[in-house]
């Protein structure tokens, strides 16, 4: 029988918040642990810190003294919560590694939720931004052997290729060409907005991570491309929420976020290899299942309608880290030269987004580009991890340098 969290019984709110030794929770081992785990965990830390910072927007917005109070309590635990999930991640790894990490999880996690994507304009949408995020990948591997002289297949485990895609100097157009239609919360699929959450809050993730630690490199490449790669990061975010419907009420958009977090602890439980990691998917789970309970009963009261109005009967099959290799070739060879315009698509340069080229770049090569050249002149070729056939199981793959 299919798992429908709105049945399901959670730990009571009054028992989950946990001492310091609860949450210091073991970190994976970079060296052993398996890639995908990794992107769970980023992730997550992504969704977690979505949460918190939607919970402090609603609060900001609430007049009632005794709801916001009741918000402060499940916000401290969603805040721990993203503290345990995020300690999960080495503490050897360098800012270049994890960064590598971020591009993998979003280009595998993007593809797969434009695979499953039942809205034909929501599905273009990812499948757009999905081209960048390769590109994005290929140059911070560029960077990490330029720098730190190491390979990206030993982080990426020849489960997602390294490959140019939409060229990043490319993805830097007209703010308001970035802002596309959104979905009508009165026919879409439940399932759209479970995605639409989902992305958006991992391009959150990846737009701070980026703009925190920029500025910690000594390098002048790294400090110019970490730049580059967070205000492209911002018109991501721009891109994705704006997907999501701006009449959805409060209460409307509390209800979805915790009912996608049960989604996603469950998917991840239910696919998770690593004893440990699988343990706190499942004890974040129980506790988004009150979460998911109380904010029902919100919905009910402010709202007056019932969440099976708005939720899926139960939830979709569980989203799935795997490899997409095929599918992302494909996709390059009909939209890499794909740009936006208004809310649309187009496949040529318009005069609004050469005119965003010219403010940006200023007659200058971009860092994105310099990164690659500068590799390219030391180690004599460009950095690539190109697979021999995406459906052959990983170990058996080679590697082949381009």
């Amino acid at each position: 029988m299919a798992f429908d969290p709105l049945l399901e019984r959670g730990i009571p709110l009054d028992e989950q918040l946990r001492g310091w030794r609860e949450l210091n929770v073991t970190p994976i081992d970079p060296d052993h642990a398996d890639p995908y785990t990794r992107c769970r965990i980023i992730t997550m830390n992504g969704i977690e810190s979505e949460a918190v910072q939607f919970g402090h927007q609603l609060a900001r917005h609430c007049p009632d003294l005794e709801i916001k109070q009741h918000l402060a309590q499940v916000r401290a635990v969603e805040a721990q919560q993203q503290k345990a999930v995020n300690w999960l991640l080495p503490g050897a790894a360098s800012v270049l590694e994890t960064t590598v990490a971020h591009e993998q999880t979003v280009v595998d996690l993007t593809a797969w939720v434009a695979r499953m994507e039942p809205a034909p304009h929501l599905r273009q949408a990812y499948e757009f931004g999905l081209l960048e995020h390769v590109d994005h990948l290929y140059r911070v591997a560029n960077l990490y052997e330029l720098i730190e002289h190491r390979e990206a297949e030993k982080i990426v485990d020849y489960l997602t290729e390294v490959i140019p895609g939409r060229p990043t100097y490319l993805q830097h157009r007209d703010p308001t060409d970035n802002v596309r239609r959104p979905y009508d919360r009165g026919v879409t699929e439940p399932l759209s907005r479970l995605h639409a959450l989902t992305i958006t809050a991992v391009e959150q993730q990846i737009m701070t991570y980026t703009m925190n630690l920029g500025p910690t490199f000594m390098e002048p490449v790294a400090r110019r491309f970490y730049q580059e790669i967070a205000l492209v990061e911002e018109a991501h975010v721009t891109h994705y929420e704006s997907l999501m419907d701006p009449c959805e009420s409060w209460w409307e958009m509390l209800l979805n976020h915790e009912y996608n977090e049960c989604y996603l602890y469950y998917s991840f439980m239910e696919t998770e290899p690593d004893p440990g990691v699988k343990g706190l998917w499942e004890l974040h789970l129980a506790m988004e299942l009150e979460h998911l309970r109380l904010a029902a009963e919100l919905f009910r009261r402010f709202d007056g309608r019932d969440p099976d109005q708005v939720l899926a009967p139960a939830l979709p099959p569980p989203v799935t880290f795997e490899p997409n290799t095929s599918y992302i070739r494909d996709l390059l060879a009909a939209q890499t030269d794909v740009t936006t315009l208004g809310t649309g698509y187009v496949q040529e340069a318009h005069e609004r987004f050469e005119r965003a080229q010219r403010a940006i770049m200023g007659g200058e090569r971009a860092p994105s580009e310099r990164v690659v050249e500068d590799n390219r002149a030391i180690s004599g070729q460009d950095y690539r991890l190109e697979t021999e056939e995406s459906r052959r199981p990983h170990a058996t793959r080679a590697g082949i340098r381009a």
